[in-house]
């Protein structure tokens, strides 16, 4: 039976490659600043960081396609080519907003906290 690419160790490496980039830090770390244990980090985030997540996942795409990447040490390089293009936004709207946007904020928590209108 073949790996899902979630079990696949170079999925996770150049996951590891792309969230470093963007975030800053490890995909492990970023989801000790959500206080997460074995729950999906992408649920938790909140939309900006989202945002900014696909961002980087789609940049490394599109430049791994057009260098015709081939290998885990082209991806990589590719890989924090792309996050680095959403890191440079993330440092950008810190800048302008003069708050952080990585939080430990949990969008998930946060959404079931919520009071519903009656």
């Amino acid at each position: 039976m073949e790996k899902s690419r979630h079990q696949n160790p170079e999925y996770a490496i150049l996951t590891d490659d792309i969230t470093e980039a963007w975030a800053g830090m490890k995909t492990r770390q970023y989801k000790k600043v959500k206080d997460l244990k074995s729950q999906n980090l992408r649920d938790h985030m909140t939309n900006l960081e989202l945002v900014l997540n696909m961002l980087a996942e789609v940049s490394t795409t599109e430049i791994a396609r057009k260098k015709d990447a081939k290998g885990l040490i082209e991806n990589r390089k590719v890989a924090k080519q792309g996050g680095s293009i959403a890191g440079n936004a993330r440092k950008e709207i810190e800048l302008r907003t003069g708050k952080p946007v990585i939080s430990s904020g949990n969008f998930l928590l946060a959404k079931k906290s919520q009071k519903k209108l009656k």
